[in-house]
């Protein structure tokens, strides 16, 4: 995420520097694909995604896998001593059997889905397994498409219009796709003036229900999606909650590029009447805690673990983590919620993907396999876990994460959208004064840019002086 930013003002200015009437953007895995669209938007000519799609599913001893959901699973069986190192060596020449980004609904995946539902990717582009001849079609048709786009000047600001976000939030939520689609989805939406507020993603998720049945929230895997239908089947059967009149870069509106769509497995991709869940992927809660928010992916959690209570287990940093998670003698016991500060936009820096902490392995031989887990950081979309992320404002900034302590009881909600410190402000405020101002990663360069001008999570951490003019 420290250079999405940079990609995107590359895009931009590469867009600018040529005489161009139009652009075919090539992505890939998570950040490519959110760069080269906030770097069109900006640019704003006649512009068409195409993705590099999926791998193939892994197989290891009869299990289809998929990287890198399972790869976290059985790496967390490997600390537990429940596999061997020969057996881990040996799933992970299995899983990963053709090029192609990650073939569950991890970022790579969603963000591909997202360009679809926006409507700036022929239909199909979000599952079409990246060596299948027909993502090669699909990238001929792209090219043939462009032209056409620019005969019909039908550029991102046409298309990614506030109906078109709202389309892709709702697929967002029916996916049960990654957490740092929000994130992606806002910088996006800001280069075009478009705000994109967590209330927003909070309440179309209330009234979009989850009906795809796919990894890390399901069973299934992207090459399975494509066989079903891809996104187009998803679409229609989300046809009475979606904008179907926007318009898309093929010239048609959505609902003439998803009409006569077909879904061959219902099991995977489920009708609005019978869901895996009646609400969103992805919830937004808000606390003294996280006094502008935080994400959490409930369709990945644990059932039990989404109304908790427990006491902070506090890891100062990335390091203290992996320094202190593994010790004999640690302090911790399965009710216990692990926190982890110090790795959002400014002190990761450039929020990492660290939200997916490890258990103890003290724990993992119990038999523990999931705790309330919170940070200022993200997480990988492959992930799963009763996992917090994006707590806003970062603790860097001296926010509420800042004050926590060993000890100190939190509370988690989900169904009322709660994430609470329960200590009394008085107190918050005595211990904030305390926390030493954090030093500068860096002091000249890209990165001395990026900590000046860095937004928090719930802008979309873009740069302030690139977002449309008219949100500021």
């Amino acid at each position: 995420m420290l250079f999405r930013n940079l990609m995107s003002m590359d895009v931009e200015e590469s867009i600018r520097a040529n005489p161009l009437d139009g652009v075919v953007l090539l992505g890939g895995c998570d950040k490519t694909t959110p760069a080269l669209l906030m770097g069109a938007a900006s640019a704003d000519i006649p512009a068409i995604l195409v993705t590099g799609g999926p791998q193939l599913k892994g197989n290891w001893r009869g299990e289809e896998l998929g990287s890198c959901t399972d790869c976290r699973r059985y790496h967390t069986e490997l600390r537990a001593g429940s596999i061997t190192e020969e057996q881990w060596a040996e799933l992970q020449n299995s899983i990963v059997r053709s090029p192609g980004h990650c073939m569950v609904m991890g970022t790579a995946s969603t963000m591909a889905s997202m360009g679809e539902s926006l409507g700036i990717a022929l239909p199909g582009n979000a599952a079409i397994p990246a060596v299948d001849s027909r993502r090669a079609q699909l990238a001929e048709a792209s090219g043939r498409q462009i032209m056409a786009a620019v005969e019909q000047d039908l550029r991102p600001s046409k298309i990614m219009t506030q109906e078109a976000f709202e389309n892709a939030i709702r697929t967002l939520h029916a996916l049960g796709g990654s957490t740092n689609a929000i994130i992606h989805l806002t910088a996006i939406a800001g280069r075009l003036g478009i705000e994109l507020p967590l209330t927003l993603f909070d309440e179309l998720s209330r009234t979009t229900p989850f009906i795809l049945n796919l990894k890390p929230s399901g069973e299934f895997l992207m090459e399975d999606f494509f066989y079903a239908g891809g996104l187009p089947a998803l679409l229609s059967e989300l046809r009475p909650l979606l904008h179907m009149d926007a318009m898309t870069v093929t010239g048609r509106t959505l609902g003439e590029n998803v009409s006569g769509t077909i879904n061959h497995n219902p099991d995977l991709i489920r009708s609005l009447d019978e869901p895996l869940n009646s609400e969103g992927g992805l919830a937004v809660v808000y606390g003294s805690l996280a006094p502008s928010g935080a994400v959490i992916k409930p369709t990945a959690a644990s059932p039990d673990l989404l109304t908790h209570r427990g006491r902070a287990l506090v890891f100062d940093d990335h390091d203290d983590m992996e320094h202190r998670i593994d010790v004999p003698d640690l302090d911790v016991n399965p009710e216990d919620v692990l926190v982890m500060r110090n790795a959002g936009p400014q002190g990761g820096p450039g929020m990492p993907e660290w939200g997916f902490l490890p258990l103890p392995k003290k724990l993992l031989q119990r038999g523990i396999r999931d705790m309330v887990r919170l940070s200022d950081a993200r997480m990988s979309g492959t992930a799963f876990g009763t996992v917090v992320v994006h707590v806003t404002p970062e603790s860097a900034s001296g926010s509420p994460l800042a004050a926590v302590r060993d000890g100190d009881i939190i509370e988690l909600d989900v169904a009322n959208r709660r994430l609470d410190l329960m200590v009394d402000e008085r107190e918050v405020q005595r211990r904030l004064a305390e926390v030493p101002p954090q030093k500068p990663h860096f002091t000249r360069g890209y990165g001395a840019m990026y900590s000046q001008h860095v937004m928090q999570a719930d802008k979309g951490c873009d740069f302030d002086f690139l977002r449309a003019e008219e949100l500021g």
